[in-house]
């Protein structure tokens, strides 16, 4: 269902800033020479070679910066690797830092319309499922009201309902089952539970562990960019956690 060959991401950090408008007077009156800005390269992720089958769920864990969010991207096919390439075969859902793709200025209903179209959901498909939205989000009486005034957990609440209108053949799940209140966690979760028994191929990354354990067959743990292990959720957990200094 995904193939991951030879993955690298480069990316290349400032490390020289030469561009305010005091060090431009103070290098142009000083008759000094302005120096190209240094580039210094960095590996999110190097040489990650691994498969994923239809219909099964697995987890990444690594610490903040591991490269997880990177991978996740290429996948999703956001972003472009650097060296090797991803081959996705079915369509995807990305749920990706939600709620990106609004504006702030719209109303909750404007922006249902908006978001779903940047997913590719068509206006009568929206149509039909415009009552579902509002009604997993719980947003009924806020429906006019601008996003900006939105709380993060509203916001969430929101682009989760859209998301999830149609049943994808492979979901891309970043964190978002930590956000919102507790009822909107439980519920999230159940919603993607019922995706993965229907057939769902999924790629999740969370830094709750026992959410991994429970909801993954394998997990791929990413330290520095680079793959440690890959195997049956409970051993990488187990690992991963000794890694980290942390008991289960």
């Amino acid at each position: 269902m995904i193939e991951v060959k030879n993955v690298s991401m480069r990316f290349n950090l400032g490390i020289e800033k030469n561009f305010s408008l005091k060090q431009f007077f103070v290098d142009f009156f000083s008759f000094k020479k302005k120096k190209k800005k240094k580039k210094e390269e960095f590996w999110a992720l190097k040489n990650l070679d691994f498969d994923v089958k239809a219909g099964e769920v697995v987890g990444f864990v690594g610490s903040n910066g591991a490269g997880k969010s990177t991978l996740l991207k290429i996948v999703a096919g956001v972003m472009k690797p650097t060296k090797g390439k991803v081959q996705a075969y079915g369509n995807i859902c990305p749920m990706i830092e939600l709620g990106a793709g609004f504006d702030p200025d719209l109303t909750a209903r404007e922006n249902i319309y908006l978001n779903g179209a940047v997913m590719g959901y068509s206006e009568e498909l929206l149509d039909r499922k415009f009552q579902e939205i509002v009604d997993f989000s719980e947003l009924h009486d806020f429906l006019d009201v601008p996003v900006k005034n939105f709380s993060s957990g509203m916001v969430a609440r929101l682009a989760f309902s859209v998301a999830t209108i149609v049943e994808p053949e492979i979901l891309i799940v970043d964190e978002i089952l930590s956000v919102g209140d507790i009822a909107f966690q439980k519920k999230s979760e159940e919603k993607m539970l019922s995706m993965i028994k229907g057939g769902t191929t999924v790629l999740y990354v969370s830094h709750s562990t026992e959410s991994i354990k429970k909801l993954c067959d394998r997990v791929v743990w990413i330290e520095h960019g680079e793959v440690q292990m890959i195997d049956k959720a409970e051993k990488v957990i187990k690992k991963y956690l000794e890694f980290m200094g942390v008991g289960e």
